[in-house]
């Protein structure tokens, strides 16, 4: 069985341009803002003490969303969680033990880490953009 540090540095060229290896057992990618919710999306993988962590910096600025309905949000989600800094900044945290780390958990975690920034973006968005006037079934020309 190979290691885990070998599966992550061989799924992660497999990815190409914005990915990179920062460190031993520490990786980054950098998504495009089309496949980020709207800007670019940082996501960093950390391997050590039998975990392979992932973080992505969702928000700078937590404006609109409340942190009690991230806590719901925290509940119906699988091997993903929101946390917040003193600051207010919303990230994204996954965890998966080394053991369990192949090509297949990798890409579940990463997509799952991924999915869950950029809903909240969306949810964001939502929230500061109103609808166009021309929504809804009643609309008046």
């Amino acid at each position: 069985m190979a290691a885990a540090v070998d599966i992550v540095d061989a799924y992660l060229a497999g990815l190409g341009a914005g990915a990179r290896r920062t460190a031993h057992g520490e990786w980054g990618i950098t998504l495009p803002a089309e496949h980020g919710g709207g800007w670019p999306l940082d996501v960093g993988l950390r391997l050590a003490d039998g975990l392979l962590t992932v973080k992505a910096h969702a928000l700078a600025d937590p404006e609109h969303v409340d942190p009690w309905m991230l806590l719901w949000w925290n509940r119906s989600t699988r091997m993903v969680r929101f946390g917040s800094t003193q600051g207010g900044e919303l990230w994204v945290h996954a965890d998966l033990p080394a053991t369990a780390v192949d090509e297949r958990q990798l890409d579940r975690l990463l997509g799952l880490v991924v999915e869950a920034a950029v809903a909240v973006r969306d949810f964001q968005r939502a929230k500061r953009e109103p609808p166009p006037a021309t929504a809804g079934w009643l609309t008046v020309d």
